[in-house]
């Protein structure tokens, strides 16, 4: 049985709300639910540094919340990202590796959803939506999985602004290529009218998942020019020329060329004009909120699936386990709770939200879930981890490391691939993954301290690992 999982994350505070609550005109209605309403959007391939073409969110979730500078994936890529945030479990439980593509397993068909965020806050009561992107190969629009009590996704190709399939709670739409079909701004409108028919003593909990910045990179008319001109990243480490100390898959990349500074160009501009959108709707989002008397008491999460490398240490992919891949922007407003303005360098992971969703709605969290809440940091500031996992199995991609393990805690990281080969980093001294410490007998000691916390987390290890 098929069950998708919404992470639109609006959490409301843990109290009543006034006795009567207008929406428009309206009657007064009956007293609020005292749980937070949640409300999660999840974006698709946006790098952490890929926030500041988005006006809406600038002013009403960083300056009015809680930007967390230091938010990873468990795994970089798509499907395996959306397991984990709807069941708080690693891709090492989910068995969820892959997005599954040529047939390579992972995806939809395998994944296992009877305990994830939106059924456990369907059962208790909330009403919850899925809109837009749910897993990759979720091909059969007709089925509507279980949690779900409003079902709005893309079937088939999910990455798509225009020219899709829509499962409107099981009936298939085709929507094609007129301004109104532009997916993002679609999703928007739904999310708008399920704010605003959901009874307000009822809580809600809302996942947005937009195709942006996934390529194909289609910005809507109306910003299809306005990035043209935006300059592109250039850390230090783009196209690194000094790879001798990386392992054999990245030494093997020849330097970048015509072609990949032209995909550079596309993804960084078109994908800001996406995520333009985006920030338009959520808009929409906030209006609906406020004007549903809602917005005091909801928590809202903005985070993306996984990140992008656009040509660092020669790499035009996710996948990867550098920075640019696996960390990930993430914005929390919480009226009451989240201190406005602030910021917090704190280590947290996708794995963690299901959790914390779970805990803010006063839901036992289940035994199976891998993650842990986020509720102290965001209450007191206290730091909920000491580090954080990623994992990475090999499935044949042009674009595709060895299976991997990461350790990355707030001042180092080790990767160990399934070749043997290792990375070590000091991120104080070195952000952007220079010169690899693997090796250096002076660093050992620390390395074999990773390595021996990364036995422990990393279990089982992914397909194609040996012991190390």
């Amino acid at each position: 049985m098929r069950r998708a999982i919404v992470l639109l994350a609006a959490f409301g505070l843990l109290w009543a709300a006034p006795a009567e609550t207008k929406l428009g005109a309206t009657p007064p209605r009956a007293r609020a639910d005292a749980r937070p309403n949640i409300v999660l959007i999840l974006t698709d391939d946006q790098r952490f540094d890929e926030l500041d073409g988005m006006p809406i969110l600038q002013r009403e979730l960083v300056t009015e919340g809680l930007d967390l500078s230091r938010a990873f994936v468990a795994n970089s890529l798509c499907c395996p990202s959306r397991a984990t945030i709807l069941t708080g479990q690693y891709s090492h439980t989910t068995a969820i590796y892959s997005n599954g593509d040529n047939s390579l397993g992972g995806g939809y068909w395998e994944f296992e959803d009877r305990s994830t965020a939106a059924v456990w806050l369907h059962d208790a009561g909330y009403r919850t939506a899925l809109i837009g992107k749910y897993l990759n190969h979720y091909d059969r629009p007709e089925l509507v999985p279980a949690g779900w009590d409003r079902w709005v996704a893309i079937g088939g190709p999910n990455s798509r602004f225009y020219d899709y399939d829509l499962s409107v709670d099981g009936v298939v739409e085709y929507h094609g290529f007129d301004p109104d079909d532009y997916s993002t701004d679609l999703f928007a409108r739904e999310a708008d009218v399920f704010i605003r028919s959901t009874p307000v003593a009822q809580p809600l909990f809302l996942y947005l998942a937009p195709a942006a910045a996934h390529g194909p990179n289609t910005p809507p008319d109306r910003y299809l020019h306005t990035y043209d001109s935006l300059p592109l990243p250039d850390p230090p480490n783009l196209g690194e020329p000094a790879i001798e100390d990386k392992p054999l898959y990245l030494r093997s990349r020849p330097p970048l060329g015509p072609t990949q500074q032209r995909s550079r160009e596309a993804q960084w501009r078109n994908g800001h004009g996406t995520l333009r959108a985006v920030d338009d709707a959520l808009g929409v989002i906030l209006d609906a909120l406020r004007d549903t008397e809602r917005l005091q008491r909801t928590l809202i999460v903005f985070i993306s699936d996984n990140g992008l490398s656009l040509g660092e240490h020669r790499w035009m992919y996710k996948l990867n386990p550098h920075e640019e891949s696996i960390r990930v922007p993430m914005v929390v407003r919480w009226d009451g709770v989240v201190p406005p303005g602030s910021t917090s360098d704190a280590l947290v992971s996708n794995v963690d939200l299901a959790p914390t969703f779970a805990e803010a709605a006063g839901i036992p969290i289940p035994p199976s879930v891998e993650g842990v809440s986020l509720l102290p940091l965001l209450r007191e500031g206290t730091p909920v981890r000491d580090e954080v996992l990623v994992e990475h199995s090999y499935i044949g991609f042009s674009y595709d490391p060895p299976s991997y393990c990461v350790i990355r805690t707030g001042e180092w990281k080790l990767v160990r691939y399934e070749t043997g080969e290792e990375e070590l980093y000091d991120l104080t001294a070195d952000p952007y993954e220079l010169e690899n410490l693997s090796g250096h007998a002076s660093y050992e000691d620390r390395a074999q301290g990773l390595r021996d916390r990364l036995r422990e987390l990393c279990n089982p290890l992914p397909p194609g690992m040996q012991p190390f």
